[in-house]
C-alpha cells in the first residue's frame, strides 16, 4: 500500500503543477475510487471533512501556505505499484481537468462529505473523518 505522500508526489509529477486545494480533492477521489475498483484503500491516512471539502491533514501541513504545488516535498512517486498508478491515472483523466474550486463544490454535494459534516454549520471548523465505508458505499453506488 502506498503512503499518502507517495500518491501526492505522483499527482504532482503527473500534473507538473497543481493548486493545493485540487491536490487534496484528487487524493480524496483517488482513495474513494480505489476503495470501489480495488476493494482496498490506496493509502492508510485519514481524510477529514473540512469546511472546504475533504482534506488529508498531513498533506495540508506539508504544503501549507502554498497555493500552487509544483514539487513534492515528501513521498516517492515511484512507490506506487502498477494497479495504484492505474487507479490514480483514471482519477486524473476524469477529475484532473477540473479546478480545485469545482472539485470542492462537487464534494459538498456528495454524501460522504455531507454525512461527516452533519450538525456543523457551513464554514464551521471540523475534523470528522470521512470513512472508507461511506466512500465505498457512495461511489460504489455510482458504478
Amino acid at each position: 500500500m502506498a503512503k499518502v505522500h507517495d500518491v501526492a508526489a505522483y499527482i504532482i509529477f503527473r500534473l507538473r503543477s497543481v493548486d493545493a486545494m485540487k491536490l487534496q480533492k484528487l487524493l480524496y477521489y483517488s482513495q474513494a475510487w480505489s476503495l470501489v475498483w480495488d476493494s482496498r484503500p490506496l493509502f492508510p491516512s485519514k481524510i477529514e471533512a473540512w469546511a472546504n471539502g475533504p482534506v488529508v491533514r498531513e498533506v495540508f501541513k506539508a504544503y501549507q501556505g502554498q497555493y500552487k504545488v509544483s514539487e513534492a516535498r515528501y513521498g516517492n512517486k515511484d512507490a506506487l505499484n502498477p494497479r495504484e498508478k492505474q487507479t490514480v491515472e483514471a482519477v486524473l483523466k476524469f477529475y484532473g481537468p477540473k479546478t480545485g474550486f469545482y472539485l470542492s463544490e462537487l464534494t459538498h454535494k456528495e454524501r460522504p462529505w455531507m454525512e461527516a459534516r452533519k450538525g456543523l454549520a457551513p464554514g464551521q471548523l471540523g475534523d470528522r473523518e470521512i470513512t472508507h465505508l461511506s466512500m465505498a458505499d457512495y461511489y460504489g453506488s455510482l458504478v
